[in-house]
């Protein structure tokens, strides 16, 4: 292009000398001047790209090529013999041959560093269970919903923890109980050995002057009394009156021991009384860290133990590190369905209602297409078809 119009200049500069002649001389010097600029110019950009002209534009490629950011979380990511799978691949993997892109998943562990590698351009689009909120909103786009779920609880199931052998048997192992054993033993002794001091100087005494076999029989009464359950009584005036106060100290410790026993086996059923999020309060959460699950416990001022996977929190659940999960609900329906079976339940109804999407950088270009594809799906029902492999058919 650029030789043309060279060519065409050089024409240009011949019949502009035949036109003017010699007459106007100083008019033709300036033009001259002005011409052999231009015709240098000309002259520059042909050395400098000598090529320009003989190579065409490439051609577009034919398909796309997408990274696109995932995180394993059950049934929407999880590998299965080597490969993902899962709602949200075989989603993706729909949408990608549908707007006609070749696509790469690239895992991260958590939500904050899916979004992170997003945001900064390291993958196209992130695809797994994220949720659409205003904060992330701001930062991000979003498709169209691609799920419609929300945060649910999920405890340890009442029939896995209940049974009255196991019960009884962690109760009189507890610290609490073992603290008031203690303190009875303590109080045994003292009173034993003050019967004995008052009551072996009395002719008549229930116990012996010397201190063995003495001691063991005044521990005997001191314990039976303690129990309301004494068969003999002091013959001194003063072991009479040690005797009463001691009655009344053991109906003290009766209760007390009741109360204790009874707070004990109630605390091993704190589970039984979740229901909803009402009863949250008091109680550890366990939930994933950086998820809208954490932001709305923490808003709540819910005590929260956040762990990165939420397979950690099911296994602080099981280990009484916590009292509930709070996490979303088809992935908490899912677990309780398959490997939870008999060990969690889910309680309660949604209380927050979330939309998942999947995540693009702002002004993306694959935004249109990919939403356009989203109703597609919908209407045709292919994506009521993906709904039910992955979750009518795995709950049952």
């Amino acid at each position: 292009m650029i030789i043309a119009i060279a060519k065409r200049f050089s024409q240009y500069m011949v019949r502009w000398k035949v036109h003017h002649g010699k007459n106007n001389s100083r008019h033709f010097r300036h033009s001259h001047i002005s011409l052999g600029l231009i015709g240098g110019l000309l002259v520059l950009l042909l050395v400098m790209s000598p090529g320009v002209a003989q190579q065409p534009a490439p051609a577009p490629s034919s398909t796309q090529s997408l990274l696109v950011a995932t995180r394993a979380i059950r049934p929407f990511v999880f590998t299965e013999k080597g490969q993902l799978t899962g709602f949200s691949i075989d989603l993706w993997r729909t949408i990608a041959s549908q707007i006609g892109a070749e696509s790469k998943f690239v895992e991260y562990s958590t939500v904050p560093e899916l979004l992170s590698a997003v945001e900064t351009g390291k993958a196209n689009l992130g695809i797994s269970a994220i949720s659409i909120t205003a904060e992330r909103q701001q930062r991000f786009d979003f498709s169209l919903p691609m799920f419609a779920g929300g945060l649910q609880i999920l405890v340890r199931s009442t029939e896995s923890s209940s049974g009255g052998f196991p019960n009884i048997l962690q109760l009189f192992f507890s610290a609490a109980l073992l603290q008031v054993i203690g303190i009875a033993l303590v109080l045994i002794v003292i009173s034993a050995h003050i019967i004995w001091l008052l009551e072996r100087r009395h002719e008549d005494g229930m116990i012996g002057k010397a201190y063995f076999p003495g001691i063991f029989k005044a521990c005997w009464w001191a314990a039976a009394t303690l129990a309301t359950q004494a068969d003999e009584m002091p013959k001194g005036p003063l072991g009479r009156l040690t005797a009463i106060i001691w009655m009344f100290i053991g109906v003290l410790f009766v209760a007390y021991f009741t109360a204790s026993a009874t707070t004990s086996l109630t605390v091993q059923q704190l589970q039984g009384d979740i229901k909803s999020v009402d009863d949250l309060p008091g109680k550890v959460v366990a939930t994933t860290a950086g998820s809208t699950a954490a932001s709305y416990l923490r808003q709540q001022n819910i005590s929260i133990l956040e762990v990165p996977k939420i397979e950690q929190a099911y296994e602080a659940l099981q280990k009484k590190k916590a009292d509930a999960v709070v996490f979303d609900a088809p992935v908490l329906l899912f677990y309780a369905a398959n490997e939870g079976k008999g060990k969690v339940e889910v309680v309660g109804s949604i209380f927050r209602d979330e939309n998942y999407g999947i995540v693009l950088p702002n002004n993306s270009p694959y935004r249109k297409k990919i939403n356009s594809v989203l109703l597609s799906l919908k209407e045709n029902g292919t994506y009521q078809e993906l709904y039910q492999k992955w979750f009518e058919a795995k709950k049952s």
